[in-house]
């Protein structure tokens, strides 16, 4: 004991330090911004390199592209406007397939 305190509790404290200490030196570690943990390269795919999302007709430009989503979105459809290695294509899910072309093709 020292000058009557409670060891246990004095040491304690000093292991939260340590504690905190450690987790910053590791958390520096990790987001340094000279060096990169995962490094995941983006490059476009082709159309069917996608999983779960089908393509839908192709836009003639990205403006087209924009204003189908806009679209599609309106009609609460769930779908995403990517950049593959032939444009920009417009994704849905295969459930949204044929009602998303069905609106598309109104116009």
């Amino acid at each position: 004991m020292l000058g009557g305190i409670n060891n246990a509790l004095f040491l304690q404290s000093f292991g939260g330090f340590v504690g905190l200490a450690l987790l910053i030196l590791v958390l520096k570690w990790g987001f340094s911004s000279n060096k990169r943990l995962i490094i995941t390269p983006i490059k476009a795919g082709k159309k069917d390199q996608y999983g779960l999302l089908k393509p839908l007709q192709t836009p003639s430009n990205y403006i087209e592209a924009q204003m189908s989503l806009q679209k599609l979105v309106d009609a609460n459809i769930k779908a995403t406007l990517t950049q593959t290695l032939d444009g920009p294509q417009l994704m849905v899910f295969e459930r949204d397939l044929k009602v998303a072309n069905a609106i598309l093709k109104l116009d």
